[in-house]
């Protein structure tokens, strides 16, 4: 008896351990491992535990001190750390309970970095004093800062100017131990995983700010506010993350942004001023999607075009001019990719990936041209890629990968079927790019490089997380889910790293926002504005 006794707990580790490989080896989603990993690890301990009070034939004392010692870790615990999050793979964000939620809870009074001299110290309000935590290092401070050079080009919405993450006609300097990133302002930011939109010298994003929901307008080169529209609506998950997550689109001189919950506003870019505005969840009778509302508006010619949800109003497309419904399409319901403006076999039309379906649909009046079933079940939020004129390739996280639509059209019949399919690509957030004839993007949360012919594999490496991407010239910029930079030489040879450099703390689910020669970052607890080196 004594000898079975003392095998329990080694057959308790050695069944979460093949419990464990067996997760491992078998599931196709990384987030699946990890989620059944940690119950069966939760499980196998609650096992001994109870094994040691009850079965282990230990002295009542002793059963009695075991028993005491773990309810008042577990009350310690509880009362001392709080679960702030969860990263891309679900794994828990833990942080000490005495530390403010919400770094800055009100908006910044004056923030005086200068573009001919060296930022100096900001003068927040009282309350931002009290909420901001700990200041930045010293360090992260540049000594001095020589006259800024002007913004070559926009970045006006989400993934810039064509929504595909690429910057063409910029080539940056590789060699970043000669020539670093230089850090023009950092501050505070509210709640939230939404980016930058750029025009000129001003940078608009969202952020949650204690009960308010707002749109704020920041002056580029210093980080002083502009101005903010405020909304009394606030998004809040433990795994998705607090705060609104979709990214403003400046057009003509107007801003349009979609909350978390789903509040369509349209604002005067010079001064904030609410032109209109739409509560499409309620309008629509469609649901906030379980992680809020993360579709990024689309402007084309005279609408603004946003995911909805129900019959009938998958896309809505509203008029720039008053906000007048212009048209609605669609049957599905809402997922968290952003509807964008393509061009297959020669003819524009506006691609939106759905809960259920991928649809192409007319800009001007939302008729579907082609649609094409896509799995459910799983949150759809990766950007579809056009490869070639007739040609869309689709992935989805969480084991599902991804497949290489080929379209086709006879006369006014459109039709779109699989080419290939492949679990080797599954981009769970960021965008993926097709570079002479390979498909580059994060698989699980490391770079992988895909033959777009075939869909064969030609290497996986570089552990970044669910960061975000942008492809500026030639190399690719990498914003990791901990915050940093990493610069890479696209090749289907191998992983080609030519440069690192610590850009945020934390988790960065937000896309980085790039106007030549500035890299404007963020994630749920600040802001950087960094000057990049370009080629000549």
């Amino acid at each position: 008896m004594k000898a079975l006794r003392r095998a329990v707990p080694f057959v308790l580790a050695g069944a979460v351990v093949c419990g464990n490989a067996v997760v491992w080896l078998g599931s196709a989603s990384r987030q699946g491992k990890v989620l059944s990993s940690f119950g069966i690890t939760l499980l196998g301990l609650l096992l001994l535990l109870a094994w040691l009070l009850l079965g282990a034939g230990l002295p009542g004392r002793t059963r009695r001190r075991l028993a005491l010692g773990t309810l008042l870790s577990l009350v310690a615990f509880a009362a001392l750390v709080r679960v702030r999050g969860v990263t891309g793979d679900f794994l828990p964000i833990l942080e000490p309970r005495w530390r403010p939620k919400e770094r800055a809870a009100a908006l910044p009074a004056r923030i005086t970095p200068s573009p001919t001299t060296a930022p100096s110290t900001p003068e927040p309000t009282p309350a931002a004093v009290a909420s901001a935590g700990p200041p930045a290092p010293a360090a992260a401070t540049p000594r001095a800062v020589a006259p800024l050079p002007v913004v070559r080009a926009d970045y006006p919405q989400f993934l810039g100017p064509r929504r595909d993450g690429t910057v063409p006609d910029t080539e940056l300097v590789r060699d970043w131990a000669a020539k670093p990133p230089r850090l023009v302002w950092r501050q505070p930011i509210g709640l939230g995983w939404s980016a930058f939109a750029i025009a000129g010298e001003v940078a608009v994003t969202q952020e949650q700010r204690g009960g308010e929901e707002l749109v704020t307008a920041y002056e580029l080169l210093t980080g002083r506010l502009l101005w903010s529209h405020a909304d009394a609506v606030r998004y809040e998950s433990v795994m998705a993350g607090d705060g609104p997550r979709a990214v403003p689109t400046i057009a003509g001189g107007r801003v349009f942004a979609i909350g978390s919950t789903g509040l369509l506003n349209a604002l005067d870019l010079k001064s904030g001023r609410k032109l209109w505005s739409h509560d499409v969840v309620a309008e629509t009778g469609a649901q906030v999607p379980d992680f809020g509302n993360s579709s990024s508006p689309l402007v084309v010619a005279e609408w603004v075009i946003v995911n909805g949800g129900g019959a009938g109003r998958s896309l809505l497309a509203y008029r720039v001019a008053d906000g007048a419904l212009a048209w609605s399409a669609g049957d599905d319901a809402a997922a968290y990719s952003s509807p964008a403006l393509v061009s297959l076999l020669g003819r524009s039309q506006v691609v939106a990936l759905n809960a259920g379906s991928v649809a192409a649909h007319d800009p001007a009046t939302g008729a579907i041209l082609w649609q094409h079933a896509w799995p459910r079940g799983q949150p759809n939020v990766a950007q579809p890629l056009p490869i070639g004129d007739d040609q869309l390739l689709v992935s989805a996280g969480y084991g599902v990968g991804a497949k290489l639509l080929k379209i086709s059209r006879a006369g006014d019949a459109w039709q779109a079927r699989y080419l290939w399919e492949s679990t080797r690509m599954k981009a769970k957030f960021a965008n993926m790019f097709f570079v002479d004839g390979f498909v580059y993007g994060l698989d699980d949360g490391v770079l992988a490089c895909l033959d777009a012919a075939t869909g064969e594999r030609k290497w996986r490496a570089g552990r970044y997380g669910h960061g975000q991407m942008i492809l500026i010239g030639k190399t690719l910029l990498v914003s990791t889910e901990e915050g940093g930079l990493v610069l890479v030489e696209l090749s289907p040879g191998g992983l080609q790293e030519r440069a690192q450099f610590p850009a945020l703390e934390a988790k960065t689910w937000n896309p980085p926002a790039f106007a030549a020669p500035y890299l404007l970052v963020r994630n749920d607890k600040e802001a950087a504005l960094f000057e990049l080196a370009l080629e000549k």
